[in-house]
């Protein structure tokens, strides 16, 4: 600037100025980026009478872009009009180059159609300009009509190779690498990367390598745009090897990293993520927010959710992406009273929740049956106008009919102005919860006439809640309208759907045979379906045919291990009960049975002979009180559902230690008189428990639900 200074106070002390002398002074300080002072200038010329021209129009046109003085330009603009200028190419070069940065591509078009005469900078100009700006094809399309006429220069060549990469053009990007090589252009490091980088996302990997490999040196953008490419097209084992070539000559970044997290996530590999973790302490980068957002995810994406916790405590800045992870991570795992504690820290923290922090949160209550954390949540989100969003109106949907609530879902529902298939989804699932089959039928034919077409989920939903209403004809219906109407090929889960419809419905035979007749493989979920039913209605020899299916495929769900367990001992085959139950343990497979119930805004949970919870006593004492109680009624114990080898008083002891029972009593001690109790189990209610329910809700003066 001194230098322009003293330009400026020579000029300052001339007696007379003429158009050179103003054009000189705009064009230093224009050319030096002095922007301001440069239309200052020009202001100053005009006041004083000087008639621009070309030169003048030139100089003063990138100083309008840089400050993108839109009026202005425009200004400059009408006295090149006016003038007679308008036909010098470098004005009109000008005058593109200025509405560009405008991002008025209208007023581009018509400068660059208008033009008698175009260079080699015009071309460059408008192809770049177009690149830069989204408009991909048009910039290929221009890039085709200028080698008509031009030999292109790099800088043209790697616009449009930018462009070909965008749309995912291989072919024409390949064309035109292959020009760059026989035209011999030489290639700098930033070139080679833009042509790496265009194959990468073309999804040729082995064209990205040989350029990689034939570069004459590399730069971090080089290494990061190969390693992203691994990542991004599932080669996850050379992303790594790459890296670790990488980190031997080069610095790597915060960027790199990142990337290899997702990888790390892909492979499940915590191992490879806690050595990218010691190589980011060791270069300073722990401190940095996306690198610490990436780590909270891969840890949470491995199973390692207390590692993940423990990162985020130890964060010194957390973001929105912060908490919005930690709580995804949270709903991913059940780890539901972490999440909703997250959740609360956010907004005494002052963290104003996004969208996607609404859409993390609501299946927390679903999953605990939070229903009071629910509505506040629901009152949060009409506070700051999410409501309108159809994902947070679909979210609601489900965390209402999950928390027990059909009424406020379908006033969710009747509120929303736009339902696309997942919100028609969510309300015929919710129905079907509830035993509305006929309902959620209305509702698919409403969603039909919207003219919302249904996907194989909506048709997975309709068939369940036929399943669980009994209507075998509706269901069979809407199995076969799948195929034919809609033309979508049934999967394995309608498939289940139907097994279970007929299975629930006593047509065993036919189910067997809907089975041994399927196109697919019949997994574990068929067979357990069946063989649920067949224990339901004392069909045994069905039963053993089943289980023998069952245990062939070796499942890993505990739950049909159990169901198969069950069934050998309804039979009184101890043996293979013991066989069964020894292979669960061997395997490490448990999945016991739990009930839970919310209570003044906190959740208690039960586990079958739970005796860990506080009041056990007390509960124990109040289950031997409603006993004597219901004994007197005529309550029976029923010990069929008991499916251990024991004597009867062992399986009564059993019985009373059910998870339900305990929640009820617990519930009980703990509301007022009259209150309703809502328990959640995470298996089905045996058939003992039903009926001791429904006795203790008739000695009792309180509900149970």
């Amino acid at each position: 600037m001194n230098e322009l200074g003293n330009a400026r106070e020579v000029f300052d002390k001339m007696p007379q100025r003429d158009v050179v002398s103003w054009n000189s002074l705009i064009s230093g300080y224009s050319a030096n980026g002095y922007w301001e002072e440069a239309l200052e200038a020009f202001r100053e010329g005009r006041l004083v009478g000087v008639v621009v021209d070309a030169f003048t129009v030139t100089s003063v046109l990138p100083a309008c872009g840089g400050l993108m003085e839109v009026e202005q330009g425009q200004i400059v603009h009408g006295l090149v009009e006016k003038s007679g200028i308008k036909e010098d190419m470098n004005v009109s070069n000008g005058l593109l180059s200025m509405y560009f940065k405008f991002e008025r591509l209208l007023d581009c078009q018509r400068i660059f159609d208008e033009m008698i005469f175009r260079d080699i900078v015009t071309w460059n100009i408008i192809i770049c300009g177009f690149s830069h700006s989204g408009l991909y094809q048009e910039s290929i399309k221009l890039f085709r009509d200028m080698v008509n006429e031009y030999e292109p220069d790099l800088l043209t060549i790697t616009s449009v190779l930018q462009a070909c990469g965008h749309i995912g053009d291989l072919r024409f990007g390949s064309y035109v690498h292959d020009c760059i090589l026989e035209n011999r252009y030489e290639l700098d490091t930033t070139a080679c990367n833009i042509i790496i980088n265009m194959y990468v996302k073309c999804g040729d990997l082995a064209a990205a390598r040989k350029v990689f490999d034939n570069m004459k040196r590399w730069d971090l953008v080089s290494w990061n745009s190969m390693i992203s490419g691994y990542v991004e097209n599932g080669f996850n084992k050379e992303a790594v090897d790459l890296f670790k070539t990488m980190r031997v000559d080069l610095q790597t970044d915060p960027v790199t990293f990142v990337m290899l997290f997702s990888t790390c996530t892909k492979l499940m590999n915590v191992d490879f993520a806690r050595e990218f973790h010691c190589d980011i302490i060791k270069r300073g980068y722990d401190s940095t927010l996306i690198v610490g957002n990436a780590l909270l995810d891969v840890y949470a994406k491995c199973g390692k959710m207390e590692h993940s916790v423990w990162q985020f405590e130890i964060m010194n800045t957390r973001g929105i992406v912060t908490w919005n992870t930690i709580i995804a991570a949270c709903c991913h795992y059940e780890e539901s009273y972490v999440g909703l504690k997250m959740l609360s820290r956010m907004r005494m923290e002052g963290i104003m929740p996004d969208v996607a922090t609404v859409l993390g949160s609501l299946p927390l209550c679903s999953l605990l049956a939070a229903k009071r954390q629910g509505k506040e949540l629901h009152g949060f989100i009409i506070r700051l106008i999410f409501e309108s969003h159809v994902p947070v109106g679909n979210a609601l949907i489900e965390m209402y009919s999950k928390t027990g609530s059909l009424k406020n879902a379908i006033l969710v529902f009747e509120n929303l102005r736009i339902k696309d298939v997942v919100t028609w989804t969510a309300m015929i699932s919710a129905y079907g919860m509830y035993g509305e089959g006929k309902k959620a039928l209305r509702s698919f034919q409403q969603m039909k006439k919207t003219g919302t077409i249904p996907n194989h989920i909506v048709f997975v939903a309709i068939i369940y809640v036929c399943t669980h209403s009994g209507l075998v004809q509706d269901g069979r219906a809407c199995f076969n309208q799948m195929r034919e109407e809609y033309n979508i090929e049934p999967r394995i889960e309608h498939y289940a759907c139907m097994v279970d419809l007929l299975s629930r419905s006593g047509l065993l035979a036919e189910a067997e045979d809907f089975i041994l007749s399927m196109p697919v493989q019949p997994d574990a979920s068929m067979w357990g379906a069946l063989l649920s039913a067949c224990r339901a209605s004392g069909d045994t020899e069905t039963a053993e045919r089943v289980v023998e299916r069952l245990v062939e495929l070796n499942s890993d769900d505990p739950g049909y291990n159990v169901l198969a367990s069950n069934v050998y001992a309804t039979l009184g085959k101890w043996d293979q009960v013991r066989t069964i139950r020894k292979s669960l343990k061997a395997r490490g497979l448990k999945d016991p049975g739990c009930s839970w119930i919310e209570i003044c805004n906190r959740v208690f949970i039960f586990g079958t002979s739970d005796r860990s919870f506080q009041q056990f006593k007390q509960v124990n004492e109040l289950i031997e009180d409603l006993n004597r109680i219901m004994d007197k009624e005529g309550y029976v114990a029923d010990l069929k559902f008991v499916l251990h080898d024991v004597g009867e008083d062992e399986k009564i002891n059993l019985l009373y230690g059910h998870s339900e029972r305990l929640a009820i009593a617990f519930g009980l001690l703990n509301t007022k008189e009259g209150s309703p109790l809502q328990v959640m189990k995470n298996l089905r209610v045996c058939g003992d428990c039903h009926i001791w329910k429904v006795c203790v809700k008739n000695c009792s003066e309180g509900n149970t639900s």
